[in-house]
């Protein structure tokens, strides 16, 4: 018998960008993990359910694999309006390791979040960008969910100690909501522009900046904009754009160099540009493992107990729970035509 992890990540919409890559580097962990005895004693098998529909079907899938005992456990990127559909369902029953940059806050047990946070990921840069760029006036631009929205409400708790101003903010439904966005961005004169958008969304945010000729005037930071999104908005229109993350496909470290040895090894040269979603997809399931050893169980009581602590060494480097948050290392880096430099670390 299998020890199944429901691996939950949109395959079309704006986040399906993601898909090729994390479906690649999933694969990866899957192989690694079963090459080293799988988890809990079990081979480890990944089950796809698509994120990208609507949130009935996906409820209604997971409630069926659950009832049927067909999944033992959670993972994969995706957006914390999913996260709270299905979150209710696996309360006690499987553990849920979620690895998307999110709002933060998340407490429920058996729920192990591992990705980046505002306040750790987005207070350092924006602090970086005014100290070494002089952008101090800001406008936020995010797509109309439950992350942008908790996401701006924290940046404005913290903007005033970093001497920052909040010009406006935009929530949004898709590119064509983004012209009036635009000339608010002209109106106001602000330094810079917060992105917190998924996938094509930024890609179509990104040509539009280009066109409208703001992007010689104007920073753009976002905490989710990775290689792929980098490539589809193409050289012309990635000058002074900025992103924050725990991974990054150009990182030099030991660790993250030896992850891309082996993803091109596993998937050939021509593979998905790795990026930080399918990273973060792919430690998930390293880090149930590491979990399920660690307590002795794939039980949540029994990781509840043991989480709190427990340090690993992962792709991203050292990382660490406290909680059942995950503490890493934050890197800024700069796009360079269609790749990213790093040039600073929280």
């Amino acid at each position: 018998m299998a020890f199944t992890v429901a691996v939950v990540m949109p395959l079309q919409g704006a986040g399906g960008l993601y898909a090729p890559s994390t479906e690649a580097l999933v694969d990866l962990a899957v192989a690694e993990i079963n090459a080293d005895g799988g988890l809990g004693g079990k081979l480890l098998e990944a089950a796809i359910i698509d994120a990208g529909r609507p949130m009935t079907e996906v409820r209604a899938e997971i409630r069926a694999l659950l009832q049927r005992d067909k999944i033992q456990a959670v993972s994969g990127w995706h957006v914390s309006t999913v996260r709270n559909a299905i979150a209710p369902l696996l309360k006690n029953r499987v553990p849920y390791v979620y690895p998307a940059v999110y709002e933060g806050g998340e407490d429920r047990s058996g729920i192990y979040c591992t990705g980046e946070v505002p306040a750790l990921q987005l207070e350092p840069s924006l602090r970086w960008l005014h100290r070494h760029r002089g952008v101090r006036r800001w406008f936020i631009v995010g797509d109309d969910y439950i992350w942008p929205r908790q996401t701006a409400v924290q940046i404005r708790g913290f903007a005033a100690n970093l001497g920052l101003e909040i010009d406006g903010e935009a929530f949004i439904h898709g590119p064509n909501q983004f012209g009036r966005v635009l000339d608010a961005i002209s109106r106001t004169g602000s330094d810079g522009v917060l992105m917190l958008m998924v996938g094509q969304n930024a890609v179509a945010f990104n040509r539009q900046f280009a066109r409208r000729g703001l992007q010689g005037k104007v920073v753009r930071l976002s905490s989710l904009l990775e290689e792929n999104v980098l490539l589809a908005t193409g050289p012309a229109a990635t000058a002074n754009l900025f992103s924050t993350a725990g991974y990054f496909r150009s990182l030099g470290t030991a660790q993250s160099l030896d992850l891309l040895g082996r993803y091109q090894a596993n998937q050939g040269v021509s593979a998905p540009a790795l990026n930080s979603p399918a990273e973060s997809s792919y430690q998930a399931l390293h880090l149930l493992r590491q979990l399920v050893h660690r307590a002795g169980s794939p039980e949540v009581s029994a990781i509840d107990a043991s989480i709190d602590g427990s340090s690993f060494t992962t792709a991203r480097g050292t990382v660490a729970f406290e909680g059942n948050q995950l503490r890493q290392q934050i890197y800024l880096a700069e796009a360079s035509g269609v790749d990213f430099v790093v040039v600073a670390s929280f």
